[in-house]
């Protein structure tokens, strides 16, 4: 059933992309293994990362199943899809039973998609992670896939209107190695190795993409510690 709606889904997606016609640049997709379970961990700056991390396993046939909060799920046209793609409601009031959920999925071969930040980064910089995705390749003995995504704030972020014009956006995509994460380790030292990989990603992402802003006004998008007007994480700080 879930090829049944998956499937579709893709190709809509990618026709939409085609039709803003995005330039995305992916490399690593061989590093996301052909068969088995994976824990594919991303850094997250947009409302459609998912999209853009789901498309990075194609090279390799494979789909993934994503941790997404619950509400998306009741949501009347979402929801029917989010499920019909087995992808996994998360309620932060009774994580326990998402965990289970992924971990089932896992033990089952399947690919499954985390945001260890847990919320989009409104500084466009890497927020701290959550040890779940860890933990969750720990007790399934499968591998952790980091990767980053670049541009993707663009087309729809946080607090700012989405923008699906025709503006031919880049979106670069970086995919690394894999981590393991034996049983035996600490999960909080696991979980610095990746985010430190994904960091290295994201870097890597930001130095191969091919735009800069245009003008004074179009900064928002750039890290203030690379020259941008996004708020840095400690004006994010002082505002929460």
């Amino acid at each position: 059933m879930a090829e049944l709606v998956y499937r579709p889904v893709i190709g809509a997606a990618l026709t939409f992309f085609k039709a803003l016609d995005l330039k995305i640049d992916t490399q690593g997709s061989e590093h996301i293994p052909k068969t088995g379970g994976a824990v594919l961990v991303s850094n997250h700056i947009s409302y459609l990362d998912f999209i853009f991390t789901g498309l990075a396993a194609l090279p390799q046939k494979r789909l993934v199943r994503f941790m997404a909060k619950e509400s998306v799920f009741r949501h009347k046209v979402s929801g029917p899809l989010m499920r019909g793609m087995k992808h996994i409601p998360v309620d932060r009031k009774q994580g326990e039973h998402a965990y289970a959920h992924a971990l089932t999925s896992l033990r089952s071969g399947e690919v499954v998609g985390v945001f260890p930040e847990a919320t989009i980064s409104e500084s466009f910089t890497l927020k701290g992670f959550k040890s779940g995705a860890a933990r969750l390749a720990q007790e399934a003995g499968v591998p952790l896939i980091p990767m980053a995504l670049w541009g993707t704030q663009r087309l729809w972020t946080k607090g700012r209107p989405r923008n699906f014009k025709r503006n031919h956006f880049p979106v670069t995509i970086r995919v690394g190695e894999p981590v393991e994460a034996p049983a035996d380790q600490y999960a909080g030292a696991i979980t610095r190795r990746l985010r430190e990989r994904v960091q290295e990603l994201l870097e890597a992402a930001q130095r191969a993409h091919p735009v800069r802003p245009k003008d004074a006004t179009d900064t928002w998008w750039v890290p203030a510690h690379l020259g941008g007007t996004a708020p840095s994480p400690a004006e994010l700080r002082e505002k929460s």
